[in-house]
């Protein structure tokens, strides 16, 4: 593989610091999204049986 490109290291730099500027914000929003789905979802029911298809072959215990 050849090495990169001055042109090519400053794309990556340039890339890298504005990800560790929004890096922490995107975390808050990933928490915040997680911490509303969990007060939304206050539900106690059963979780759904798993979809069975007809005519599928059930799965074998496989060689050892």
């Amino acid at each position: 593989m050849a090495p990169p490109s001055p042109c090519q290291l400053a794309a990556r730099g340039r890339l890298e610091r504005v990800l560790r500027v929004v890096g922490p914000a995107l975390d808050l929003v990933l928490l915040a999204g997680d911490r509303l789905s969990r007060a939304v979802d206050r539900s106690d029911d059963e979780p759904l049986p798993a979809i069975r298809y007809p005519g599928a072959r059930p799965l074998s215990a496989g060689r050892r």
